[in-house]
């Protein structure tokens, strides 16, 4: 009875004739130097996202070869592969509308060539969950390698870190509180390390979401790109990556909706990125696993803010490590979690966590449950017939004198729109109005883009105002704060309610209540529908046609349609 293929003679080119197929196959890796006994092992490739364009992963040269000495010592041969990599700030119009081409990349790449199991190197915001929900379509054994915050840098004696200062400091520059000098000087010291951002953005965030999914090893998420512990990690990685191959545990056993849940509590916990319920969405559901936003405020009803880091609080990235990190707060939530979701090391997550139960937490960083930040879950899901099918807000980087408000709409019907007259004298608008941008959502030419934190009107930042209610179809970035209101679904684009909004109408939130409604009647949005223009036509070749005839809303993940089970 002969063995089953594993390494190189996995899925071989089709010639029409097997043995063929594998003597070419030898030969042409044999051109790399490869011997005979290297080409006879297991094989664990690695999905590896260096760019130019993508400053977050300038350090994966030296991540790679930590992961290869990990294969290598497990008695596997490690081969690297490209794929396409994302840069947060490198892309236009944003880099959600690539985040399912890479995924697609990954997951094609993963299924076509040779390997047993895969390590995924990511780091950058789109570029986690792209590899996750690539992996979990492909379904191989597979394990993430977070690529890790930066450190911070120092500007006049305080601590910078990107990006939740750098939109302080330019708040104070449109406001005329910090001139060009000093604007500069700033810009020069924000991002000093490779690394993601150092505060929990979504970069961070998602990092904190793969341990809580327990797709990652543990005590990983939070460990500073440039930290020896970094590379520490990858060793490990790579020889997990080994003791994977030949055995159940595919992402399949690891996404459930059971870990699901977990990560969506460790979400609320950390005041993490409302970018996070866009890619967990699109992550679950390549595994057929709804994430409810109903669900979420549930959730978030029971389940306290436990990390001081910034947007939320005042530490950074480096500082969550140094407390504890993931294993310190997972234990905090431990009666909040199904501990017995199995994660990536073979263990149940009430298994990981048990070990070093006692060890030392800072808690200026990481709370304890009984003297939480905040008594309830950073996000929460909005509803009503502005939002038919759900927004969301970051409460916990928010005013909570925002909260309960009724306003009058400032409508601006698009970015260039917002653009052209958000700093015009001569614009109506005052304190207690509501902004409200329409056209910037998934189904939009700008395919949802991070422009949902509008910019307070000058006329207004100049006289001292920091915060006001914002509400937009657009996200956020995670390092951003203020009462926002974002991911209105249906989006504009598609024909909901947000792009039928006037000036002059009148808008009521309500957190408590978890709603947020326009006050116009029924008949005057029909008569207002009908007016609507016709929409902007769609492009006609290329992945930009493809997005604009697959993408769903982000209720569902920001996904492709046909990416998604049957």
């Amino acid at each position: 009875m002969s063995t089953p293929p594993v390494g190189i003679s996995l899925g071989l080119t089709n010639y029409g004739d097997r043995d063929f197929s594998l003597y070419l196959r030898r030969s042409f890796a044999k051109s790399m130097g490869y011997t005979n006994a290297s080409l006879a092992k297991p094989v664990v490739g690695i999905a590896y996202t260096p760019s130019g364009f993508n400053n977050c992963h300038r350090h994966f040269p030296e991540l790679l070869e930590a992961v290869k000495r990990g294969v290598l010592a497990a008695g596997a041969l490690p081969i690297d592969f490209p794929t396409i990599s994302l840069g947060e700030a490198f892309l236009s119009p944003t880099s959600l509308k690539f985040r399912n081409l890479m995924s697609m990349d990954t997951e094609e790449m993963v299924r076509a060539q040779p390997m047993d199991a895969v390590v995924l190197m990511g780091g950058c915001d789109k570029t986690v969950p792209a590899q996750l929900m690539g992996a979990v379509s492909a379904n191989r054994p597979a394990v993430m390698l977070i690529g890790g915050p930066m450190m911070t840098g120092r500007h006049h004696g305080e601590r910078l870190g990107a990006c939740t200062d750098c939109r302080r400091f330019w708040a104070q520059y449109r406001a005329g509180k910090v001139d060009q000098k000093e604007i500069t000087e700033v810009e020069n010291n924000l991002a000093t390390t490779a690394g993601t951002c150092a505060v929990m953005g979504t970069a961070s965030t998602m990092a904190c979401l793969a341990e809580g999914l327990g797709i990652i090893l543990p005590g990983t998420a939070a460990i500073p790109a440039v930290h020896a512990d970094r590379l520490r990690a990858a060793e490990e990685t790579g020889a997990l990556a080994v003791k994977l191959i030949g055995s159940k545990l595919t992402p399949d056993k690891i996404i459930t909706p059971k870990s699901v849940e977990n990560a969506l509590r460790v979400l609320l916990s950390i005041g993490g990125s409302t970018n996070a319920i866009i890619h967990l969405t699109a992550i679950a559901g390549r595994a057929g696993i709804p994430v409810s936003l109903e669900r979420l405020n549930e959730l978030s009803d029971t389940t306290p803010v436990l990390v001081n880091l910034k947007p939320v609080g005042n530490g950074y990235m480096e500082d969550f490590y140094a407390a504890g990190g993931m294993g310190a707060l997972m234990r905090e939530l431990k009666d909040l979690l199904h501990l017995d979701a199995m994660t990536i090391t073979g263990e149940t997550l009430g298994e990981r966590l048990g070990f070093d139960s006692h060890a030392w937490v800072d808690r200026d960083i990481i709370a304890e449950r009984n003297k939480p930040l905040e008594p309830q879950g950073g996000l929460v899901a909005l509803f009503g017939n502005l939002a038919p099918q759900g927004a969301i807000l970051k409460r916990s980087a928010a005013d909570s004198n925002l909260f309960e408000k009724e306003g009058r709409a400032v409508v601006f019907t698009s970015l260039a729109d917002l653009a052209a007259r958000v700093d015009d004298p001569a614009l109506d608008i005052n304190p207690d109005d509501f902004m409200v941008l329409q056209n910037a959502g998934p189904h939009s030419e700008s395919a949802m883009p991070e422009a949902g934190y509008l910019p307070i009107p000058k006329k207004l930042a100049t006289k001292g105002l920091k915060d006001m209610v914002r509400i937009s179809d657009a996200r956020m970035s995670g390092t951003a704060f203020g009462t926002i209101v974002l991911h209105v679904t249906p989006d504009s684009a598609s024909g909901g309610p947000l792009g039928l909004v006037r000036n002059g109408d009148r808008i009521k939130l309500s957190v408590k209540a978890r709603s947020i409604h326009l006050m116009v009647d029924d008949a005057e949005l029909k008569r207002r529908a009908g007016e609507a223009k016709v929409a902007v036509k769609p492009p006609e070749r290329g992945y930009a046609k493809l997005y604009a005839q697959e993408i769903l809303g982000a209720d569902e993940g920001c996904d492709f349609g046909f990416l998604k089970p049957r």
